[in-house]
């Protein structure tokens, strides 16, 4: 499995366009189906919009760029959870960015995630959690295309939102998909950009609602602070990100 690192321990998120205040946040752990205990942020926002997301990182797992788009979500009026994906192989501790990620990315699987997803998801609609009505996740790389993968794994999940996927590892659930998609696209990514028009394709034969945004000049990561070459680009993609939570959480 070929798999790149987006965020190092000096990103930061960029800021949403809408901002307000964060009633609660901090460090929590979650237990899924199986037993497994693993870490988690959540921030719960003090204005609830009744919407939650969660956030599914890269191949670092849980680590404090994700913690800060957690608060970001919550101050946007979004409660929000991210995860840890390791709890299996390697406990639930915290790390440093010294952390040998690899050999415990190779054992995540699946049907494992989408326990641990789904613990999130009864984090979220549960009281402590906020009380949520609708939940949507987002990814980032290796989060990106496992976040699409929950449109076929989760009952009742509201969307499922991408950042830097790779079709290839979303292929086999097309077929299963239900909630929405959110494919955020960037122009230089490592993935061709046939690739993504061949998954727009397949997603429209399969009747799977989504939409699919393209930012032609935009690098792997772009999603970052510190790149200002990109901020018009990250910009547009909080909008997006925002204005798909708020279109998933209206009943239908």
């Amino acid at each position: 499995m070929t798999v790149s690192v987006c965020f190092d321990d000096r990103a930061r998120p960029p800021l949403p366009p809408v901002g307000g205040a964060v009633s609660d946040e901090g460090d929590i752990h979650l237990r899924a189906g199986d037993g497994n205990r693993f870490m988690a942020y959540a921030a719960r926002a003090a204005e609830p919009s009744g919407a939650g997301i969660i956030i599914l990182p890269d191949v670092r797992g849980l680590h404090g760029f994700y913690k800060e788009l957690t608060q970001l979500f919550a101050q946007a009026g979004v409660d929000a959870v991210a995860l840890d994906y390791f709890g299996r192989s390697a406990g639930d501790g915290p790390r440093d960015e010294g952390f040998e990620f690899m050999p415990h990315v190779q054992q995540v699987t699946m049907p494992n995630l989408q326990l641990d997803v789904a613990a999130a998801i009864d984090f979220l609609r549960s009281p402590e959690g906020g009380g949520v009505r609708s939940v949507c996740t987002v990814g980032f790389c290796f989060g990106g295309s496992a976040s699409w993968n929950q449109s076929a794994l989760q009952p009742g999940l509201a969307g499922a939102i991408g950042l830097y996927g790779v079709p290839e590892r979303s292929r086999a659930y097309i077929g299963q998909m239900q909630a929405r998609l959110l494919v955020i696209v960037a122009g230089q990514d490592h993935t061709p950009a046939e690739e993504f028009q061949r998954f727009d394709a397949e997603l429209e034969a399969a009747s799977v609602p989504h939409r699919l945004v393209r930012y032609p000049n935009a690098t792997h990561s772009f999603f970052d602070r510190r790149q200002a070459e990109f901020a018009t680009e990250s910009a547009d993609a909080w909008i997006q990100i925002l204005d798909f939570v708020k279109e998933t959480s209206q009943p239908t």
